[in-house]
């Protein structure tokens, strides 16, 4: 008999496992743009479908709130209904025998707590909120909203000119994201339904690879205006400002604090991830519009003042980025041999590449600043390369590719211990981290904390501290002028123009922090389209492409191509890129998975809501 019960549990736990399992892969599939409530109604059920029946929190909790949820997605609910199912979800959470139960009540109550605004709108309106209707996955979950499933049919049909100057007609940095872009459009993509998403960067890079950015013609400007505008910084944001600026026949002056354009794509991520020669192919093919003026080596407002600049634009745009690196301010901290990653790889942006031969690094952080810091001194010959990170592995912000590339090439993980100090000698120079060891603590904003262990300090020894610990704005000199930031960062409205200033207009890492590439790109082209309209005009970029027509999907469960590295002990040695492309027969086994959400699904729904 007690046999027998061990092995029904099992089976339970193991229902369990496959029925959350399948749970994420829907909430992961979930077409962005659907109602909230909805879709959380229909989880709500498939939990309700798989109770074993045996504790009454699951067994007729879950049925009632699956009732209460109907009501408000029907518009029919009042606020005591929203109390009674979080007061009844909170019973179940505590109550319930097993994750069937207590996780389906924890969702639901996290789902009241992060769409408020729709429960309301349910509760008092009626209706879902305004802006809820259906997208296209992938196009809606891109920062800059590029016309994905046309670029890849475009690959399909070998038009690989006609993919890049789809993917500019939003984005002019196709290069540059074929090679670094975080990829946040996989995060949607519909075929995780089937298989696995698609690899949309590499085939972005599949296509780059194929013909170079800067050989393939940008379209025309449109007549020019005779209107000036200002861009302020040199980066992926004041590029593509610049960019669409121009094609609508603006005249561009870009500001550059230094001697090259490319900012943090230049100056913070190394050769080996992004080689400059290809990031070179789009800032040529940017600048080949021809309204397009760079003046380097000019700050802002050092050399050139807000007065002249009101004088002589009609308006302008500030992306000065994030480009100064944090520390951790923790006694020994200014000893010598301590840095800041951000610092030690605008060197090596430079071409000043440090020597390390003999020396033992550590790398605090873990993000992928910490990561590309960690790397890069491998390459510069470091004895030993040890990256610090209070927290554990799987709580790292760098891209899980970063971290296992860091692993191959020989750094080491450090995790669970928060920098706390670091010793020196008599000459003040560095013999080691002082480090606290820690605990997983208590859940904090979606993921375990950590604090303290009960234990006493330990120092790792090293010659060299890299902190990576985030980047800053460095906004000071704004401060004076009306165009003054707040907490380092710019406030805008919803059109990008500052708070406290007309003419001008803000965004990227200067407005919303050290983010992504993809991000700032999509900053530029919002801040292009309203700068465009501030100055009285609606432009619409010329030049048509034919798109093919869509094909029938191909449902056949197919593994996804990943893309390859060089061999580790050979990458490591040198800056030169360490990303291999696809294959044709890749590339087009990728192409052919699409399902064409624009056209087939919730592509063709206008305007309509859940």
């Amino acid at each position: 008999m007690y046999s027998k019960t061990i092995i029904y549990k099992n089976e339970m736990n193991q229902k369990t496992m496959r029925f959350l399992d399948r749970y994420v892969k829907r909430v992961k599939g979930n077409p962005p743009g659907v109602c909230p409530i909805a879709v959380q109604l229909s989880f709500l059920q498939s939990a309700r479908s798989q109770t074993c029946g045996k504790c009454v929190p699951c067994r007729d909790g879950l049925a009632q709130a699956e009732i209460m949820m109907r009501k408000i997605v029907d518009g029919k609910a009042d606020m005591k209904t929203l109390k009674d199912l979080t007061e009844l979800c909170h019973m179940i959470e505590d109550t319930a025998d097993c994750a069937i139960g207590y996780e389906a009540a924890r969702i639901v109550l996290e789902s009241v707590e992060l769409f408020k605004d729709e429960y309301l709108s349910h509760i008092n309106e009626h209706r879902c909120q305004p802006e809820v209707g259906q997208k296209i996955p992938c196009v809606s979950y891109c920062p800059a909203h590029v016309d994905i499933p046309n670029y890849i049919a475009l690959i399909g049909e070998h038009r690989y000119a006609d993919a890049i100057n789809c993917i500019r007609l939003d984005n002019p940095f196709p290069t540059a994201c074929a090679f670094i872009c975080e990829h946040p459009c996989e995060e949607k993509c519909r075929r995780d339904l089937l298989d696995s998403p698609i690899n949309i960067r590499g085939l972005k890079k599949f296509a780059v690879d194929q013909i170079a950015a800067d050989q393939v013609k940008v379209p025309e400007c449109n007549v020019t205006t005779g209107k000036k505008v200002a861009v302020i910084g040199g980066g992926p944001s004041g590029l593509t400002a610049a960019y669409y600026l121009s094609l609508m026949g603006h005249k561009v002056v870009i500001f550059e604090k230094k001697e090259k354009l490319g900012g943090m794509l230049r100056y913070g991520i190394p050769n080996y991830r992004l080689p400059k020669d290809r990031l070179d192919q789009d800032i040529n093919a940017i600048l080949s519009t021809g309204n397009i003026e760079v003046r380097y080596n000019v700050s802002i407002p050092e050399d050139v003042s807000f007065e002249e600049i009101d004088k002589e634009y009609e308006a302008a745009y500030i992306s000065i980025g994030a480009q100064k690196g944090r520390t951790v301010d923790v006694p020994g901290s200014k000893a010598d041999g301590v840095y800041s990653a951000v610092e030690m790889l605008d060197s090596i942006g430079h071409g000043n590449i440090p020597d390390y031969t003999g020396k033992r690094v550590v790398v605090v952080g873990g993000g992928n600043v910490a990561m590309d810091a960690s790397r890069s001194a491998i390459r510069c010959n470091a004895d030993e390369v040890t990256v610090i990170y209070r927290r554990r592995q799987v709580d790292m912000t760098a891209l899980p590719s970063e971290i296992q590339g860091a692993i191959e090439e020989g750094v080491e993980l450090l995790t669970l211990n928060a920098p706390v100090g670091v010793e020196a000698d008599d000459d003040n120079k560095v013999t080691g981290l002082i480090m606290q060891p820690q605990i997983v603590a208590a859940y904090k904003a979606g993921r375990p904390s950590v604090a303290a262990a009960d234990e006493g300090v330990k120092v790792h020894p090293c010659d060299i501290v890299l902190m990576a610990v985030g980047q800053e704005i460095y906004s000071e000199p704004f401060a004076d002028y009306d165009v003054n930031p707040r907490r380092k960062t710019f406030e805008i409205l919803p059109t990008a123009r500052l708070k406290t200033h007309e003419k001008y207009f803000a965004g990227g890492d200067c407005v919303f922090g050290p983010s992504t590439v993809i991000q700032a790109v999509g900053a530029g082209k919002v801040a292009a389209i309203n700068i465009d309209e501030y100055l009285g005009y609606h432009h619409k970029i010329l030049g048509s492409i034919d798109y093919p027509a869509p094909k029938e999907n191909d449902r056949t469960h197919i593994g996804r191509v990943h893309l390859t590295d060089r061999s580790a002990r050979e990458r490591k040695k040198n800056f030169e890129p360490v990303e291999n492309g696809m294959s044709y027969a890749e590339a087009m086994q990728e192409c052919n998975k699409c399902l064409r959400c624009d056209h087939y699904g919730c592509g063709v729904v206008e305007g309509g809501r859940v």
